[in-house]
């Protein structure tokens, strides 16, 4: 009796073990998966997504109950429009609990493929009423993880390189002043989705640490203490945070997605007040923020006072004494400080931003107003050209906002219209329709005055800050058949002045058209054709006046992605490029192939993901993108361009209770170049190899 006794208890935890891991697996590949769709567009390889990876890890270990849920709530998924939301919130009302997730397909709106969506982020439970939580429980009963990662590039580079002392005399800034190592470290502390407290530091390659300029240690720290839903307090916010409220014209810290092959994502869904626990240096707010729920009345207010890197100049007092406030030319958003000059840079100017958001908001109607000041306690003077000459030039900015969401049955209606106090306006304004739940149709119109000014916002734009530019978006998503899936978007957009790098007033326009296959679990696959075209700046050898011609670009893609077993997963990219400069001035083609391997087998603690990449462009125009999967909150999306290889492997290790390990090594190889980088970054050689170690320890 007793061994059969122990027997049934080894293979209990054998069991358990293996469903953990099985779990643990599934997730990861889930979230990946999602990740993956909402960046593949990306061409901002410097980006930091580590809050959406947050996010789903969240609602993937704390799944919504679709019986006990809000409009806000399902928001935060980022899985379901609008439309949807009211859609469900009116079902159970006027019908009562959900029985079961399958009753999903009964309610307008719903189809099979977003409930498979959303299937691993939600559940069914007729437990409705939530308990009602201590400060003493918040604080003892949470989660604790803590992530340590180590990662360099092997190559000698020039920056790192051996110098005389003489010779760095004279040129301070020829040599970085640390090792080639970035560090990153992180402690958070969760309970739920109620509270989150944390700190995150990061050392960047070429910094010093626990040295010289660096005798504190890490280059940059951020903490953050963040609580929600305790009484008519919706959010605190303490420390480091995000505010992000409209559709990004007046106020959005943080990331926000473009135009893309999810056409829904044309429609911001702002959140409020967020923690931030991310290394982007610049993009967040310093101080405290608070938001207030009064029945249908919401009412927000945000203070944030930090130093910020920026070029100055010293005052001038030779001709005039008052002259004591120094100048800023220009600022600076890389957050690297190597080398004395970046050093001299760095929190040269302190920034400060106040406001606050009134809303009014029902189940199918917001109206919110958003106003922020900011200040420098430095005189802005930049260096202006023709086409930037509307830009910001004073040392305080004052934006105020209207936005609005509406939605009436199948339609959703939403807005932001912005004022810069003493400058320009800003509108954007769209709907998303779904005439059928296989058949959503959207629209988004934008104007933005050339003299619009603006320091934190994320608008849906072409340009990377929303002004000069006006533009029409039409997107369509269509399930026209079983297993097919068609999506497609025409965007056309115009600057009427100048622009960077374009030396009259221009236009362009953008379209994608995707096919997704998708007859069963085990295989996806899509071809995409998209086109973009807008005008740059060039010139003949004959005329050194530099005038603008159009530049057209073609990328053609067939994806593929197989469920060999259980363990077993194979993904194959091949994606064509064709670019165009001019009439006459370059005609320029690209290719890039991929091959993914990924193996994760329920009886090992093992998991390995593999992929090898061919490529060959005529330049650096012709460069094409691809999302590299990573170890967990690093990501990488590199340009592929000239001729050559790249290869990836990454082994995670998950045999030790409550603790991960990653490893990843990273390869480009090029045929056709001896050097690689340029400036400080300059390899002498055809071969860049990075390492990325990492570990998790959480309980």
């Amino acid at each position: 009796m007793k061994k059969l006794t122990l027997y049934i208890f080894l293979f209990w935890v054998a069991t358990t073990q293996l469903s953990a891991q099985k779990n643990e697996a599934d997730k990861n590949l889930i979230i990946e998966k999602r990740i993956e769709f909402l960046l593949e567009n990306s061409e901002d390889t410097e980006e930091d997504y580590s809050t959406l990876f947050d996010r789903f890890l969240y609602f993937f270990d704390n799944p919504i109950n679709l019986n006990n849920t809000n409009k806000q709530e399902l928001q935060d998924l980022s899985l379901l429009n609008e439309i949807q939301i009211n859609y469900l919130l009116e079902h159970i009302r006027l019908h009562g609990k959900l029985m079961a997730l399958e009753e999903l397909q009964s309610i307008e709106g719903f189809t099979l493929e977003t409930i498979l969506l959303i299937k691993p982020f939600v559940k069914i439970s007729y437990i409705t009423e939530q308990a009602r939580l201590s400060w003493n429980e918040l604080l003892n009963n949470g989660k604790h993880s803590y992530f340590i990662r180590y990662q360099q590039i092997l190559e000698k580079q020039a920056g790192y390189a051996p110098i005389e002392d003489s010779l760095l005399a004279l040129k301070p800034n020829s040599r970085y002043l640390g090792n080639k190592a970035r560090l990153f470290t992180r402690y958070r502390y969760t309970y739920g989705n109620t509270l989150s407290i944390g700190i995150t530091a990061e050392k960047d390659p070429g910094e010093e640490f626990l040295k010289g300029t660096q005798k504190n240690g890490f280059d940059f720290y951020s903490a953050h203490f963040f609580i929600r839903n305790r009484g008519k307090m919706k959010q605190l916010a303490i420390g480091d945070y995000q505010a992000q409220f409209g559709q990004g014209l007046t106020l959005w810290s943080g990331l926000a997605f473009g135009k893309g092959v999810d056409i829904l994502l044309i429609k911001r869904n702002a959140t409020g007040l967020l923690p931030y626990s991310s290394v982007d240096e610049n993009r967040f707010l310093r101080g405290a923020g608070s938001s207030w729920q009064f029945n249908n009345i919401e009412l927000t207010a945000f203070y944030s006072s930090k130093k910020i890197d920026a070029n100055v100049q010293e005052p001038d007092t030779s001709f005039a004494v008052d002259q004591d406030v120094t100048t800023i030319t220009s600022f600076q958003q890389s957050g690297f400080h190597r080398t004395p000059g970046e050093i001299a840079d760095k929190n040269s100017v302190q920034r400060t931003d106040a406001g606050g958001h009134f809303a009014y908001k029902r189940r199918n109607l917001n109206i919110g107003t958003t106003i922020i000041h900011s200040t420098f306690n430095s005189n802005y003077k930049p260096n202006l050209s023709y086409y930037n000459q509307f830009n910001l030039d004073t040392n305080s900015l004052t934006n105020l906002g209207v936005d609005y969401n509406y939605v009436y049955r199948n339609i959703n209606l939403f807005g932001e219209t912005s004022h810069s106090l003493n400058a320009g306006f800003a509108s954007i304004n769209g709907a998303i329709m779904m005439l059928d739940p296989k058949l959503t149709f959207s629209v988004l119109h934008r104007n933005f005055q050339r003299n619009y000014r603006t320091l934190l916002s994320n608008a849906i734009a072409e340009n990377t800050i929303p002004y000069n530019e006006q533009g029409l978006y039409l997107g369509i998503k269509s399930n026209p058949f079983k297993y097919f899936a068609i999506t497609a978007y025409f965007d056309t957009y115009k600057f009427p002045w100048l622009k960077y790098q374009v030396n009259s007033p221009s236009e362009g326009s953008e379209y994608l058209v995707q096919l997704n296959y998708t007859p069963s679990k085990k295989l996806d696959m899509y071809v995409r054709v998209r086109e973009r075209s807008k005008f740059r700046n060039t010139q003949t050898p004959e005329n050194t006046i530099l005038y603008p011609v159009e530049q057209n670009q073609i990328n053609y893609r067939y994806d593929i992605s197989y469920k060999v077993t259980d363990a077993l997963k194979l993904k194959s990219r091949i994606e064509l490029l064709q670019y165009k400069l001019g009439e006459n001035e370059k005609n320029e083609k690209g290719v890039m192939l991929y091959q993914d391997v990924i193996y994760q087998s329920l009886k090992s603690p093992f998991t390995f993901t593999f992929r090898y990449t061919l490529f060959e462009t005529d330049s650096y125009d012709s460069r094409i993108y691809a999302y590299e999967n990573d170890v967990l909150y690093a990501f990488s999306i590199p340009a592929y361009y000239y001729r050559g290889s790249r290869s990836y492997l990454i082994i995670k290790y998950s045999g030790i209770r409550n603790v991960d390990f990653w490893f990843r090594i990273a390869q480009t190889f090029y045929n056709n170049q001896t050097e690689i980088g340029s400036g400080l970054d300059l390899i002498n050689g055809n071969a860049k190899t990075e390492i990325k170690a990492q570990i998790r320890i959480s309980f």
